[in-house]
C-alpha cells in the first residue's frame, strides 16, 4: 500500500518495536493525526478471548468522561408515554412498527444507535438482519434494551461507547477526536480501559489483553505497555 508524504513523515516518529507508556502512546498517536480533517483516535485491543464461547464474548458500554467528539444520533423504539419521554429527551428519531418497512425496505439508516424499550423488542427483532452486521441492534448488556429511556439517550449523547469483540477477539473503540489535548484522551481511554479490565470473564484462562494500540484514522498504529492498563 502506497503511503503518502504526511503519513511518511508522522512514522518517523513512531518506534515499531517499543511499546510505550499511554500518556506517551496518546501523545503520539495525537501528533500522528496530519490528515486535513479531525481525525478519530482509535484504541485496537486485542484479547486472549475465544468470542466462540458465549460466556467469553465480551459486550458492554461506558460513558466516556469528555465525549467522543461526534453528534449521535438516536432512534429509539417505544410506544405510549414513552414515545414522548424518548422525545423530550432529545432522540432524533422516535416510533414504533411504522418504522420497519422504511428500514427493511427503503435502506433508512440515518442514525448511530438504535435504543428499545423491552416490550418492542419483538418488533425491533424483525430487522435482525439488517441492525445485526451493522452493530446497531438493541442490546441490553450495551444499555440500549431499556425502560429508562431517557437515561439511555443521556449517556448515549454524553458520549457513550460499546465496546465488544469482532472475529478475531479484538476490541476497536474511538476514544476521542484529534482535536481533543492530550489529557482528555489519555482520560477517556483510562475509563475505556477500566471497564474492559472489569469485563475480564472469568472463565478465561491465560492472558486476558494481548496487546494494544493507538490509532488515528490515518495515522500508523502506536504500540501501549499492557502492564501500565491493566493493572
Amino acid at each position: 500500500m502506497k503511503r503518502g508524504k504526511r503519513y511518511l513523515e508522522a512514522a518517523k516518529a513512531i518506534d515499531r518495536a517499543v511499546v510505550y507508556d499511554p500518556q506517551e502512546a496518546v501523545s503520539l498517536a495525537k501528533k500522528a493525526a496530519v490528515a486535513k480533517f479531525d481525525e478519530t483516535i482509535e484504541a485496537h485491543i486485542r484479547t486472549g478471548c475465544d468470542g466462540r464461547h458465549a460466556e467469553q464474548q465480551i459486550r458492554g458500554a461506558v460513558v466516556l468522561p469528555h465525549g467522543t467528539g461526534k453528534t449521535v444520533r438516536v432512534l429509539v423504539f417505544a410506544k405510549g408515554t414513552k414515545l414522548d419521554e424518548a422525545q423530550a429527551a432529545g432522540a432524533d428519531f422516535v416510533g414504533g412498527e411504522e418504522l420497519i418497512p422504511r428500514i427493511q425496505n427503503e435502506g433508512w439508516l440515518d442514525f448511530d444507535v438504535v435504543v428499545a424499550t423491552p416490550d418492542m423488542m419483538g418488533v425491533v427483532g424483525r430487522l435482525g438482519r439488517v441492525l445485526g452486521p451493522k452493530g446497531l441492534m438493541p442490546n441490553p448488556k450495551a444499555g440500549t434494551v431499556t425502560m429508562d429511556v431517557a437515561k439511555a439517550i443521556a449517556d448515549i449523547k454524553a458520549g457513550k461507547i460499546e465496546y465488544r469483540l469482532d472475529k478475531s477477539n479484538i476490541i476497536h473503540v474511538p476514544i476521542g477526536k484529534a482535536s481533543f489535548t492530550e489529557e482528555q484522551l489519555a482520560d477517556n481511554f483510562q475509563t475505556l480501559m477500566g471497564a474492559i479490565n472489569k469485563a475480564k470473564p472469568s472463565s478465561l484462562k491465560g492472558q486476558y489483553i494481548k496487546s494494544i494500540s493507538l490509532a488515528s484514522t490515518m495515522g500508523p498504529g502506536v504500540k501501549v505497555n499492557v502492564m501500565k492498563v491493566t493493572q
